[in-house]
């Protein structure tokens, strides 16, 4: 579908040889120029008659005054989900028992993570978003283990257990009062998921196409609150509410997946009640 042009070629498409370019035959034209002596409302008019030999007839369009050109417009409808949000000062929080780590660092979590593969091949993890508003200003609740470690609320997931289900289990664990009473938790959207190649500490949120088995599927999810409740927090733990423009950027701190919350959350459109 390509078509060269070389530097021997012309506009109209005549190739030139090596003794110049070839004459085409001129055509006999004749121009009349009639000035009409009839008035009409732009004054005299000039009449330019063009005669060739070799003139083709021009077809003529015709055009009908009845007919009317149809555009075909393309409509484009976009569709933002809605989450209400609460203000903080419409929850509760209390205590309850302490529930300790089952690792005590990064590697030990790593070795184990390795350990359990060869049995139940990659991990599955689940996490909750949960908003509550100061002021018109969204806030994410992270639980603070020690005081530099920050985490979503969620856990792995048991072999063979649905994400639904699973995430509403380990909310309960980490948040409700007690099991007797849980909270009604409602799952919303999947936000993001983030894959681990390999045993290490980077995590990517797509999979790398060279990466055919991956060690770790994290799944995000939104979670619209109901308007009140009660939160029960382990005594080893601390609840924040945390703005999110405070962690837009901030790795350093949060990590890359907190951190990336306030892109993921902005295609949401945010009711304040």
């Amino acid at each position: 579908g390509t078509v060269r042009m070389d530097e021997h070629s012309n506009n109209n498409g005549n190739v030139a040889g090596v003794g110049g370019w070839e004459e085409e035959e001129e055509e006999e034209v004749n121009v009349t120029l009639n000035m009409g002596d009839d008035d009409d409302d732009d004054g005299d008019r000039m009449d330019v008659k063009t005669e060739s030999s070799d003139a083709k007839p021009t077809p003529q369009r015709t055009t009908s005054s009845s007919t009317t050109a149809i555009t075909p417009t393309i409509q484009r409808h976009y569709f933002q989900p809605t989450v209400t949000v609460y203000g903080l000062e419409n929850y509760t929080f209390s205590k309850k028992d302490a529930q300790l780590e089952t690792d005590t660092s990064v590697h030990g979590r790593l070795a184990r993570m390795q350990a359990k593969y060869d049995k139940e091949g990659m991990r599955r993890t689940v996490e909750g978003v949960l908003l509550v508003h100061q002021h018109n200003h969204p806030h994410v609740l992270l639980l603070q283990i020690g005081n530099t470690f920050f985490k979503l609320p969620g856990g792995q997931l048991k072999p063979g257990e649905e994400e639904v289900a699973g995430l509403k289990r380990k909310l309960t664990k980490k948040l409700a009062p007690d099991e007797i009473n849980p909270i009604d938790w409602e799952i919303g959207e999947l936000l993001c998921t983030w894959w681990r190649p390999n045993f290490e500490t980077l995590q990517y949120p797509y999979m790398p196409p060279h990466i055919t088995k991956p060690k770790e599927a994290k799944k995000i999810f939104i979670i619209p609150l109901p308007e009140k409740c009660l939160f029960a927090v382990p005594k080893n733990l601390k609840l924040l509410a945390v703005p999110i423009f405070e962690l837009y950027d901030n790795a350093p701190q949060y990590g890359p997946i907190i951190s990336s919350l306030p892109q993921f959350l902005g295609r949401f459109n945010f009711v304040y009640s």
